[in-house]
């Protein structure tokens, strides 16, 4: 059948998917036909790498009102890095790095976690398997230095000792960053620069890390009313 569409069959593309694409065409594509010409000539050189969560609340280029070209993303469980190796199994978003700094020579990582993770939350709350793979948990195992370095839970209640874990984490994912010879070379040199920051899904704040003192201050001074800093210890 035209359209895309089965019936018989029951396969039918998602309509939500459709529509979308329909209003892309009709409004944003138009305007921006040029910039889409030129990427597809010259390739893309983005300046910017986002390392973010697969959460469908947490887009970055709708956080960061990317053009496109401009923003170089990969996502994946609770947006982590994990530590350089080269005998182990994860590596794809090791993959995404390395072509962002050796190829596309991006001057800017930023690790972007969010609230409400539901990984970082599948590992406080030992969540079951939700397959025999068990894929996120052993995903997951890669938090492992940043629960370390937030202690143990203690009384905390689950909601806050996540947000608590999600802020740690991303300063465990940029120490991990450093272990990779190609950014911390650069980095050494003043050519890349390593940033961490966390999206507040319910308020839309994004916070900004202090690389020297470990807090996450929101980056919109009119943001400071409504939220009190955010603090990562043992940082």
């Amino acid at each position: 059948m035209t359209d895309h569409q089965d019936v018989s069959s029951g396969y039918v593309f998602p309509p939500r998917l459709r529509d979308g694409y329909k209003a892309f065409m009709s409004g944003r594509f138009p305007q921006e036909q040029h910039r889409f010409e030129e990427l597809s000539g010259s390739g893309q050189s983005p300046e910017v790498m986002v390392i973010g969560c697969c959460d469908s609340r947490v887009s970055p280029e709708v956080i960061f009102d990317a053009r496109p070209g401009e923003v170089f993303v990969v996502r994946n469980v609770a947006n982590m890095v994990p530590p350089f190796e080269t005998q182990g199994v994860f590596h794809g978003t090791s993959a995404a790095l390395e072509f962002a700094v050796q190829a596309l020579r991006v001057k800017h990582i930023v690790v972007l976690g969010h609230g409400r993770c539901g990984g970082v939350r599948a590992f406080a709350d030992d969540s079951a398997p939700l397959s025999p793979g068990d894929f996120i948990g052993q995903w997951m195992t890669l938090i492992k230095p940043a629960a370390e370095r937030a202690g143990p839970r203690g009384q905390t209640p689950l909601g806050d000792y996540v947000e608590k874990l999600a802020l740690i984490s991303i300063a465990q994912s940029l120490d991990n960053l450093m272990t990779f010879p190609c950014v911390s070379t650069l980095v050494s040199r003043g050519k890349l620069q390593l940033h961490g920051a966390y999206f507040d899904v319910t308020t839309g704040v994004l916070a900004i890390r202090d690389p020297h003192t470990g807090l996450f201050t929101p980056a919109e001074p009119e943001a400071r009313a409504r939220v009190s800093l955010f603090r990562a210890e043992a940082v």
